[in-house]
Parts: C-alpha cells; structure tokens; sequence
C-alpha cells in the first residue's frame, strides 16, 4: 500500500480545486482527518473530504480501478455537467 510505503497512515483526501480545462479537477493526496471532514471508511482505508469540496461531491462514488490504461482512482459525480476529453476536470 502507498501510505505504507511512505509511513503515513491509510488517509486519502479527495477535494476539489478550481483549474482543469473545463472547470474544476479532482485532486487526491495521503492526508489526515482535519476538523469539518467527512470520512468514508472502507476495506481498511479512509476517504475523507473536507466541507467545501463536499458540496461539489454529494452523492459521488469513488472506485479504485485498474485496466490497460494503470490504476487510479475514478469520481462518478452525478454533479458534473460535463467532463473533458482527458477525464480529470469536470464542470457543474
């Protein structure tokens, strides 16, 4: 595991940051818990999102997916407008 490799602990923060050609992007970094997140735990891993990105976020799926192209991990965002060719910036 990633985090295991970097000594910090199986916290995965997923926000959403102004840029990307259409709009926003979806950012993921190793994190921890700060005050006003929400967490999501699953299969010994914590998802946590902080209040603002959560507005942009509510009811999205978050998999981890690997095929021909590697792994990443992949937002299913019913919030999206629409999304760019690249597949990692979106619009409301």
């Amino acid at each position: 595991m990633i985090a295991d490799k970097q000594g910090k602990p199986a916290i995965l923060r997923l926000s959403v940051d102004g840029g990307g050609c259409a709009g926003f992007t979806y950012k993921f970094e190793l994190g921890e818990v700060e005050d006003g997140d929400t967490l999501a735990t699953s299969e010994g891993a914590t998802l946590v999102v902080d209040p603002v990105s959560l507005d942009f976020l509510k009811g999205a799926a978050v998999d981890f997916v690997e095929d021909l192209s590697g792994a990443s991990f992949r937002v299913t965002n019913p919030n999206a407008a629409s999304g760019c060719g690249c597949g990692s910036s979106f619009s409301i």
